[in-house]
């Protein structure tokens, strides 16, 4: 039996246990790749100097007072529950101690939160300021791996349509990201495995947008509509769901990711190179200028 695209089904089955560990080693791949390639180290140098000033913002603006209020709010949670346990009896006791388990917990949470916050809103900046150089990045990777690059057609309207696509794709993924998030923070009133639920499928969310702007760069030369582009992410799961995963680690650990942006661009084409370019574009693309859509 086989899929629309004459793939067979078995060798999708068979090919998800290597897409779950490839998926995770693309970041890696890059780094290996712009270590032997010196002439792609030259579209990077900007955007790190422009990750470094827009990380020093979201550090000092964000990170450190959030750090600070999430201390502040499990500090007032310890003694309440300190407060409360000290009314019971004695034999009831051991409930301070799980307090201070769950407070630790919440504690840890909260700073993960927070870490994968600054680290998602320093994709966003991030890749909005160097989108120049990252494009060209791609373009160059892209053509050293493929050995051609889609063209089209050129000029004032095309350029005018470039900046309104960029825009609503950024529109469409906050709308994406606020529907799922209503969906998500309604689970969150059902006591104990809601809010598990809800925190999970957070993660899922950010990780999904973070794939989304790490693999644009080739999709959006073929200017693909906003749906193709969330199709082919899912479509290609689970390897695109270890790749976005390890990203968003990357971007969320405090120094690290002020690097980890360029790198995870970096992977992001070599991703599609690799996995998506030979299924989806390999046998249709030829030499014909692609319209904007």
């Amino acid at each position: 039996m086989t899929d629309e695209g004459g793939e067979n089904w078995l060798t999708r089955i068979l090919d998800v246990p290597v897409g779950v560990v490839a998926g995770a080693t693309y970041p890696l791949r890059a780094i290996a790749l712009l270590l032997t390639t010196p002439k792609l180290l030259g579209y990077i140098v900007f955007p790190i100097l422009t990750n470094i000033v827009v990380g020093i913002a979201l550090y000092v603006g964000l990170l450190l007072p959030g750090l600070q209020e999430v201390q502040n709010l499990t500090g007032a949670i310890d003694t309440r529950i300190a407060a409360w346990v000290a009314n019971l009896p004695n034999w009831l006791s051991w409930l301070g101690f799980s307090g201070e388990i769950l407070g630790g917990l919440l504690q840890i949470l909260l700073v993960l939160g927070l870490l994968i916050l600054t680290g998602f809103l320093l994709v966003q900046f991030g890749v909005i300021l160097g989108s120049p150089w990252y494009g060209q990045l791609s373009e160059q990777l892209e053509k050293l791996k493929t050995g051609k690059l889609p063209t089209y057609e050129g000029g004032f309207l095309t350029v005018v349509r470039d900046i309104w696509r960029a825009l609503a794709f950024e529109v469409k993924k906050l709308v994406l990201a606020a529907g799922l998030g209503v969906l998500l923070l309604l689970l969150n009133f059902l006591p104990g495995i809601g809010t598990a639920i809800a925190s999970i499928g957070g993660i899922g969310i950010t990780a999904t947008l973070v794939c989304l702007d790490f693999l644009d760069s080739p999709l959006e030369r073929r200017r693909l509509r906003f749906r193709e582009k969330l199709k082919i992410v899912l479509g290609f799961f689970p390897a695109t769901g270890t790749f976005s995963l390890v990203c968003l680690f990357l971007v969320s650990f405090p120094l690290v990711n002020l690097l980890a942006v360029p790198v995870c661009v970096t992977a992001g084409t070599l991703f599609f190179c690799d996995r998506i370019y030979p299924k989806k574009f390999a046998a249709i693309e030829g030499g014909d200028e692609i319209a904007p859509r």
